[in-house]
């Protein structure tokens, strides 16, 4: 891991103890890890949490008009917000009714045709 993916983890760990309000600590912890898996996927947005705003500010933004609920994707947008302009949270739900197949295994050789060009 990047040395700011640990700052970034270090900073969210210690500032989301010191969250207040019952909005803001009851999404706390998943929006710290969300973040953090963030972090881990990209090394400037790692870089952004580690140098950015207080983590409690950030919580205080994501629940800024929520009224009695806001959905997961919406409170991690708005939480990248605060750390990263411009920055967008991409989501992918699948369902999958049946247990995956797994291909046949059918013995030989893999080749990569890729490799002969």
């Amino acid at each position: 891991m990047s040395s700011w993916y640990e700052q970034a983890r270090e900073r969210l760990n210690k500032e989301c103890r010191e969250v207040k309000g019952q909005k803001e600590r009851a999404m706390s912890s998943a929006v710290r890890d969300t973040l953090l898996e963030f972090c881990r996927q990209n090394e400037e947005f790692a870089q952004a949490v580690a140098q950015g705003g207080s983590f409690p500010d950030c919580m205080k933004a994501v629940a800024k008009g929520v009224g009695g609920s806001i959905s997961d994707l919406e409170a991690y947008r708005r939480a990248v917000s605060f750390y990263f302009d411009g920055a967008r949270v991409q989501f992918q739900m699948v369902i999958q009714l049946e247990p995956a197949e797994t291909e046949p295994d059918r013995g030989g050789l893999l080749l990569n045709l890729s490799d002969f060009f």
